[in-house]
């Protein structure tokens, strides 16, 4: 485990967010980066299809999801 150096306002809004989505604060960063990864890997996928890949296999590494995950199929 790494410690990451955010800004002070991006701190606040993961905060903020961990609250309203009943999530810890490391459990949202984490969220947002394995979608933000998703999303520039898949730009033709929409936020949604991105969301149901990533409740499909919960706690799926990132390569795992690539190495299932055909491109060409939608969610």
């Amino acid at each position: 485990m790494g410690i990451v150096k955010i800004a002070d306002d991006l701190h606040q809004d993961l905060r903020e967010a961990s609250k309203a989505m009943a999530r810890s604060v490391n459990a949202q960063a984490e969220y947002w980066i394995r979608l933000g990864m998703l999303a520039e890997l898949y730009p033709q996928l929409t936020c949604h299809e991105l969301q149901r890949l990533l409740l499909k296999r919960k706690s799926a590494t990132l390569q795992e999801l690539l190495d299932e995950f055909d491109p060409a199929e939608k969610c």
